[in-house]
């Protein structure tokens, strides 16, 4: 049986949606009103993708819990509401059984689309599609003053669109979205290219991004992983409707380890596409492998709902909260660990420089690889027109994400993997995601992340700053 059956939509089950969505903005209204004036107004949310310590907040947080679902699907324009705190797997379950799925769909299903348009998404669509807020049609913000604002790509609030995009709840919490969708076919078949060395590759990433095929055949999907200097690996994707058998990584197999082969010729796998846009969430990348979940002994007997991301999160949690890890590194006479969580943006020419750097320089791997090109510029006078992620047009960058931990050395400075990370990046043009550990000095991250842009629109929409601004949340981790 198809994945992809069809379905249509009706006025009345709109009506519905929407009139539970106006619930849910009279109880956030309700509760940013309970917060006292001196107090930081943030989200009540139990779970997050960030990974960023912050100070623990005694005051009541906005009470999201009615902003959590999809208000429609419209499968003739293309097109799908959602409220603000959706996750994209509840999303992805609405949209597929039209044959639709979002532009670009976050790796982990527990991502929002209010989180990945005021933070930053990206995934294997991103060489054709862009980023998530490239797709964003329409949005209903709250903001600082605690106003309902509508905002779209023009008009009177066309500034607070453009300066959304990576200002993490500091302009304000979106309420609703509407968003673009494209078709999709029921299977995805992938190729793994192999690669001996990383200049090469680079080469035909390049090459793959430029004409979106390969070798003769369409390329609808593109990332890849980075195990070593001299294994590394593209996985081009071609959707299909023709049937066939397919992989499972959802059980004893891992997505990741797939991936690998020693053979020159390209090695092919075919998944359904609920289970692509869902590959790297059941081991949350490779990350898994901290908790023994990649043990085939443990593997057997942990819970197969248990072997999704959000679940590895509260793992996390816990060890952030009593310090296990160092605790038990501590045990074993081994130094303590600096967290090393990072995703960065350089443009296409310096992806082996970095990959090589990374590499010499800091006990990672594997590295995730994800190239991306701005679909639409948002602005026509502008050639940076997200000015808080202030990437240019026209220009091909590649997402490299490494996720793990580095023994700290004895006198250096606190986070100082990471603080030579974000000196090589700038140094090779590129940007760094702010939704983990930063260290910048204020004057560097104005002139990184928005500058006077960021300025006029924290006074026009936060006046009495009842939001942290940016450089508090992302740096000083208030």
């Amino acid at each position: 049986m198809s994945l992809l059956g069809k379905a249509g939509h009706s006025p009345a089950a709109y009506e519905s949606g929407f009139a539970a969505y106006r619930a849910g903005v009279d109880r956030l209204l309700a509760s940013y009103r309970a917060i006292p004036d001196d107090a930081d107004v943030r989200l009540a949310k139990k779970t997050s993708n960030l990974f960023r310590a912050r100070a623990k907040n005694t005051a009541p947080g906005l009470d999201v819990s009615g902003l959590t679902r999809v208000i429609e699907v419209d499968p003739d324009a293309k097109t799908a509401e959602v409220a603000g705190m959706t996750t994209y797997e509840e999303l992805v379950a609405a949209t597929l059984p039209y044959g639709l799925a979002p532009l670009v769909v976050p790796q982990l299903k527990t991502i929002t689309l209010g989180g990945a348009v005021t933070g930053l998404g990206i995934e294997s669509t991103s060489f054709r599609n862009g980023l998530p807020h490239e797709s964003v049609l329409e949005m209903e913000v709250l903001t600082g003053a605690g106003e309902i604002v509508t905002i779209r790509p023009d008009g009177a609030d066309a500034e607070l669109f453009r300066g959304f995009p990576n200002s993490y709840g500091t302009l304000g919490y979106t309420t609703r979205l509407k968003i673009e969708l494209e078709s999709v076919l029921p299977y995805v078949e992938l190729r793994h290219l192999r690669f001996h060395d990383l200049r090469e590759l680079e080469s035909v990433l390049e090459q793959v991004v430029s004409e979106r095929s390969h070798d003769g055949e369409r390329v609808d999907y593109l990332d890849g992983v980075v195990f070593g200097a001299g294994e590394s690996y593209l996985t081009l994707g071609r959707q299909t409707d023709e049937a066939g058998p397919v992989s499972d990584y959802t059980g004893m197999d891992i997505y990741y380890r797939s991936i690998q082969h020693d053979g020159p010729a390209p090695k092919r796998d075919r998944l359904t596409v609920h289970d692509y846009l869902w590959r790297w969430d059941t081991d949350w990348f490779w990350c898994s492998r901290a908790f023994g979940a990649q043990n085939p002994k443990i593997r057997r007997f942990w819970p197969k709902r248990y072997r999704r991301s959000s679940f590895y999160w509260k793992l996390v949690a816990l060890d952030h909260r009593y310090n296990i890890g160092d605790k038990l590194a501590a045990r074993k006479g081994r130094p303590p660990q600096e967290r090393v969580v990072q995703d960065i943006e350089v443009p296409v020419e310096r992806t082996a420089d970095f990959v090589e750097w990374f590499l010499r320089e800091i006990p990672i791997e594997p590295i995730w690889l994800c190239p991306l090109r701005l679909r639409d510029s948002g602005s026509p006078d502008s050639d940076r027109p997200w000015p808080l992620y202030p990437l240019r047009p026209g220009r091909t960058y590649v997402n490299i994400g490494f996720w793990s931990a580095v023994p700290k050395s004895p006198g250096q400075l606190d986070g100082a993997a990471n603080r030579a990370i974000e000196k090589t990046v700038t140094e090779f043009d590129g940007h760094k995601s702010l939704y983990s550990d930063s260290f910048y000095e204020p004057e560097e991250f104005a002139a990184l992340y928005g500058g006077e842009s960021y300025k006029a629109l924290k006074k026009r929409y936060d006046p009495g700053q009842r939001l942290l601004d940016l450089y508090s949340k992302a740096v000083q981790r208030r």
